[in-house]
Order: structure tokens, then C-alpha cells, then sequence
């Protein structure tokens, strides 16, 4: 990695306050339906509902848009802010939502438990797991725990879906391995990195032709790779190792560079929009960390409700949205002190969050 600048200012953690948040939103989502506008909101999907529309000017409830199915869990948006790709675990689809007039206008088929979704230009990347049965994964050394690599013939391997959003249809599918996650592309377009949750890996594939490529084995360094995000100079993969309680930094060649040590199962990670700042969400731990992406060391530790999976930034970087599922709820944190500034009920157990104009995030990257 190459040397930069640390970054200026340091910015202090901040101590999270006993007191309960500045405000909280008691607005339901369902009973607010505004007109759909060209301002900036955050979508957060519910996987017990659709997905919740956030207002960002005021931080109000402004919809919750229906789906045709139950299970949204990954969602990407289009660069125009006109459609919302959503992953939908019960349809076994994509659904794809007109934003304008907040209506799912288009359904295609991908396959059994479609889960992440990546949107790049016209594609959309979406993972879909057919041979999972739902439910955390067992630890190591648990019952039912398998090893990495382990050969089942009965087991399909996860796939990722590439969709051409112009056309409305699936152009290939690429196959990953067992349990297939998150997704990053690389700077160039021309190929897609995912994090093999139960063969302990990641894979590189040419987008073009679904052709693996490279395979970079992890467990060394931990078990259960799941979030994986690029920098924003193209230079650094950061990826949480769930079952490691860490994040692997790996080159722009994926050679492993060094690990992180995070707060218990790490998930969501993203970078800030200078690349000084790496953020992550320690789901078991009740946090969000942040960590200084040169030096290496931590900043903060940023309590937050429980199953926090996914967060974004705003789009002007003010703020953060952190989704949490178990405690129902999506927390507004300052990206600069760290102080909590609002709870909003979300009810529907939110998965993934991130805004339109687009926002750097654990689900999205401008």
C-alpha cells in the first residue's frame, strides 16, 4: 500500500452519552406517502416489509414502498437516481423499483436466496445462494460445521447473477462458491471479487465470461469472509472476516497485505470519500469502528443497537445511517464527531441502507 498523508484533522471518538439520542422519529413509515421528489433520501429494505424511504433534509419517514414478496435484503441504485434494484429472498427475483412513482415496475428471475446486490452502470451484480437453508452459519467447531473445500456433490455452489438493467434480463450467470456474499468490481469494470463465506475464500472472475480467474484463500487470516469494499483510490480491498473478528487489506493485485483487529463479527465496511478513514460494523459487538486507513490504528468505537449489518454515509458526508435489524431501528451518527444525533424506529427488521444521490457506503460507492 502506498505511503499518504495522515489524515487532517484528527478527528477525536467521542463518547457515546448515556442520555438517549437527540430525537426520534415516531412518525410511521407506511402512514406517510409524499410525493416521490428528486431530493436526497435513503432507501432501507425491510426484511419484514419493503423498503423504508428516508427523507435526508429532515430526517422524517417519507414511504415505504410495497414489494412483491417477502425477504428484501440487498439493494443498489441506478447512477441516474431513477431505479432501485432490490433483492427479494421469498420471490427468488429482482425487483425493480421506478423511484419517481415509488412502484416495483419490472420482476426478473434470478434464482434461490438472492441476497447482495452491486450495481455498475447499466449491470447489476446480484449473489444468489440455491443449496442455503437460511439461518446463521454454524461456528467452527460446532455441530454441522463443515471444513473449508468441503466436497458435497448435493451442494450448489452460490452464483452472481449479471443483469443488464437496460434489458431487463439476466445476461450470465457466474459461479462463486458456497455462500457466495458481498460483491466489489474493479476499477476497470472488467472483473467482479467476491467473498466465499463457507470455502473460506475470495474468487475473481472476468465479468465478461464468468471465468474464475484467481483465488486468494484467507483462512489463515480468518474464517467467513463477508463484507468487501475497494478504495476509493482503486488501490485496497478491505474485507471483514466474520468467524476472525477481523478485516484482511489486500493489494490492487489481491495479494494480502495485513489484518485489523474488529469487534466480534464483522460485517459492512466501507471507506470514507478520502480513503483516510475505514469504517466497520461489528454486528455481535454492537458497534461501528473506525479505523485511520494509513496508520492503521483505531479511532473510535461507535455504539450502535444490535444487528447492524449496513451503513452509509449522507451524500455530503455530514452524517452517517447505520441499518439495524434486531433492535428495529436506524441510527443518525455525525461522520465527524461520532456523536449519536437521532434514532428512527424503523420497524420491518432493517437489512441495507444507502441513499440516492449515491453515497459511500457499505452497500454502494459513488
Amino acid at each position: 500500500m502506498p505511503t499518504l498523508r495522515p489524515h487532517r484533522p484528527r478527528l477525536r471518538p467521542t463518547a457515546w452519552l448515556a442520555a438517549s439520542f437527540l430525537a426520534a422519529a415516531s412518525l410511521s413509515w407506511s402512514a406517510v406517502q409524499a410525493a416521490p421528489d428528486r431530493s436526497a433520501h435513503a432507501y432501507i429494505s425491510l426484511q419484514d416489509g419493503g423498503v423504508a424511504v428516508l427523507d435526508l433534509a429532515t430526517l422524517a419517514p417519507a414511504a415505504e414502498i410495497p414489494l412483491q414478496g417477502k425477504g428484501p435484503r440487498g439493494l443498489g441504485v441506478t447512477n441516474d437516481g431513477h431505479r432501485l434494484v432490490v433483492a427479494v429472498r421469498e420471490s427468488g427475483d429482482v425487483q425493480i423499483v421506478d423511484l419517481d412513482k415509488r412502484l416495483v415496475v419490472q420482476r426478473i428471475p434470478v434464482g434461490k436466496n438472492p441476497e447482495f446486490v452491486r450495481v455498475r452502470g447499466h449491470l447489476a451484480f446480484v449473489s444468489f445462494e440455491p443449496s442455503s437453508t437460511g439461518g446463521p452459519p454454524p461456528k467452527p467447531g460446532e455441530a454441522g460445521a463443515k471444513p473449508p473445500h468441503d466436497d458435497d456433490d448435493d451442494k450448489e455452489p452460490a452464483q452472481i447473477a449479471v443483469i443488464d438493467l437496460d434489458q431487463g434480463k439476466v445476461l450470465r450467470r457466474i459461479v462463486g462458491g458456497a455462500e457466495t456474499e458481498g460483491i466489489e468490481i474493479t476499477p476497470d469494470g472488467r472483473r467482479i471479487v467476491v467473498t466465499n463465506e463457507a470455502d473460506h475464500n475470495i474468487t475473481v472472475h472476468d465479468v465478461r465470461t464468468g471465468k474464475r480467474l484467481q483465488t486468494i484463500d484467507i483462512q489463515k487470516y480468518g474464517d467467513r469472509p463477508r463484507g468487501i469494499k475497494l478504495s476509493p483510490d482503486g488501490q485496497t480491498y478491505a474485507v471483514t472476516l466474520e468467524f476472525g473478528n477481523k478485516v484482511l487489506l489486500l493489494d490492487s493485485h489481491f495479494k494480502p497485505l495485513r489484518t485489523l483487529d474488529t469487534g466480534a463479527f464483522p460485517y459492512g465496511v466501507a471507506f470514507d470519500r478520502s480513503g483516510d478513514r475505514l469504517f466497520v460494523a461489528a454486528a455481535r459487538a454492537n458497534l461501528l469502528q473506525v479505523f485511520d486507513a494509513r496508520r492503521f490504528t483505531k479511532l473510535a468505537d461507535i455504539p450502535v443497537g444490535e444487528r447492524c449489518w449496513h451503513f452509509t454515509f449522507t451524500p455530503d458526508d455530514a452524517r452517517l445511517l447505520v441499518s439495524c435489524g434486531r433492535s428495529k431501528e436506524t441510527l443518525v451518527i455525525d461522520a465527524k464527531t461520532y456523536a449519536p444525533l437521532q434514532k428512527i424506529p424503523t420497524p420491518g427488521t432493517p437489512w441495507g441502507v444507502l441513499t440516492w444521490p449515491k453515497s459511500m457506503g457499505s452497500l454502494d460507492q459513488p
